[in-house]
């Protein structure tokens, strides 16, 4: 909910503006969750492609050309998705956050200087030849492609959190003052770019990103699988999720763990937040939450949500053993961020983890017994879990962003004091609207294209018109029949 007192008292007669300061954090962080969706697509996919590209080479079976070629022109979609929804959001650095923008860009601009040139830039040639160059270059050329692609994709992840992390965890830097205005002078550039935040981040997110992609794989595959049951290529394909997942779903939760206790240290508001502990002390671990009314869902307090909580065990995980550890509360600073976005955001983030971990066992078993695409349930299971890591990958993203409110860079600015004076609510509230009607449109046009190249993929593979015909809505997971 939007505070009434960051609302303008505008009247247009049909809609209430929104204050400059919350339409354009409403902007930016609709903006993100979108190039979000398409970058993170491009970090998972590019150990797919690599693996389907170095066995079509190597093997030269018609099994992993046609799983190669379906998967990069899935990354070439997610690629100019990903630039044309991310390219806004260096702009709106300087049309709604100018004073970041002045005090932050001699910290920030090498990094995203670097994200363009040194990894952008390789990405995009490259899967030039991934997508036009099978028949053109010769074959370790056309593997070294993959593998450069990957590495493109994985570099601009790592700038871009050089910056995210930074502004989490400033270091690096000294405030001086030019031309009568405070900024942040770069004064050591590894402290700056290797934050003690930035391998945590980093591992984080990369690992959420190969966890989303490889059930979207997953349930592409299952689809297909299920819909042709003896299609090798997408048989192969479900294992290669499945055991991918296996990995990454158990790991990311043991991360994540030590990752909490890292947040602890660094932004003890943030961990509050995320528990929504407000008295200092000793906290619970909080296993289950549920809203007693609907008051809770707005303001996650003790006394107003039903819990199953494991007593001081919040404290053991917060400092790494000792469960009589205080944790400082809510309570005790004077501006805290929005609690029930980052505490349901985190409980739905983690909720999902185990339901991953839970699908890759599950999957496990099944490919040790043999019975991994001959098990229907498991196959609609995967179809209906497929775009359950975005939704993962998003709260969990929530939780980093909102939970560093009021701050834009954590000690140093925050956010209403980064916002342009001179933007009216008019304005804002008038672009915000634009950028949801344009991206959700985006989203469509890339979903129209996902549909249209798999059942693309059904023809190929001889399923008969009316089976596929039956096919219903944007998404492969929608369909009519049982």
């Amino acid at each position: 909910m939007v505070p009434a007192t960051l609302l303008s008292t505008v009247d247009l007669g049909w809609m209430a503006l929104l204050s400059p300061e919350i339409a354009s954090r409403m902007q930016f962080g609709w903006t993100i969750s979108v190039h979000i969706i398409f970058a993170s697509l491009s970090i998972g996919l590019a150990p797919f492609i690599i693996y389907f590209t170095w066995k079509d080479v190597r093997t030269n079976e018609q099994r992993y050309a046609r799983l190669r070629s379906f998967w990069v022109k899935v990354f070439a979609v997610g690629f100019v998705m990903g630039t044309v929804t991310g390219i806004p959001m260096s702009f709106q650095f300087g049309t709604n956050f100018p004073q970041f923008a002045t005090i932050a860009g001699e910290l920030i601009g090498g990094p995203l200087a670097f994200e363009a040139k040194m990894a952008f830039f390789l990405e995009a040639v490259f899967l030039g030849v991934l997508l036009y160059g099978r028949e053109r270059v010769a074959d370790r050329t056309y593997v070294l492609s993959s593998v450069l692609v990957g590495v493109g994709a994985w570099l601009s992840g790592f700038w871009i959190l050089v910056v995210n992390s930074w502004m989490q965890t400033p270091r690096g830097y000294e405030m001086v003052t030019r031309n009568g205005m405070e900024i942040a002078k770069l004064t050591d550039p590894v402290a700056a770019f290797l934050t003690p935040r930035m391998p945590w981040m980093y591992v984080h997110m990369m690992n959420a990103s190969v966890i989303a992609v490889a059930l979207l794989v997953a349930g592409v595959s299952a689809y297909l699988v299920w819909k042709k049951p003896d299609a090798d290529a997408w048989n192969s394909a479900l294992k290669l999720a499945v055991v991918l997942l296996l990995v990454s779903a158990p790991f990311q939760a043991v991360h994540g763990d030590a990752y909490g206790r890292h947040v602890e240290d660094t932004q003890p508001q943030k961990f509050a937040a995320m528990e929504a502990h407000y008295e200092t002390g000793s906290a619970d671990l909080h296993l289950l939450a549920f809203p007693k009314s609907l008051d809770a869902l707005t303001d996650p307090r003790a006394e107003n949500l039903f819990t199953v909580s494991l007593p001081r065990v919040g404290s053991f995980l917060a400092s790494g053993g000792d469960f009589d550890a205080e944790v400082i509360g809510l309570n005790e600073y004077e501006e805290n961020p929005p609690v029930a976005l980052v505490f349901w955001s985190f409980r739905f983030m983690v909720g999902l983890g185990f339901l991953f971990i839970g699908l890759a066992l599950w999957g496990g078993y099944l490919t040790y017994r043999g019975r991994l695409t001959e098990s229907t349930r498991y196959l609609k299971s995967m179809i209906a879990a497929s775009p359950f890591g975005y939704a993962a990958l998003l709260t969990g993203w929530y939780v980093t962003e909102i939970g560093r409110q009021p701050w834009v860079i954590q000690g140093e600015l925050k956010t209403s004091e980064a916002v342009s004076s001179t933007l009216t609510g008019t304005e804002a509230t008038l672009t915000l609207v634009g950028f949801v009607v344009l991206y959700i449109a985006l989203i469509l046009t890339a979903l129209y294209v996902l549909k249209w190249l798999i059942h693309g993929e059904l023809r190929s593979l001889g399923v008969q018109e009316s089976s596929a015909g039956r096919w219903r809505g944007p998404l492969p997971w929608v369909t009519s029949d049982d």
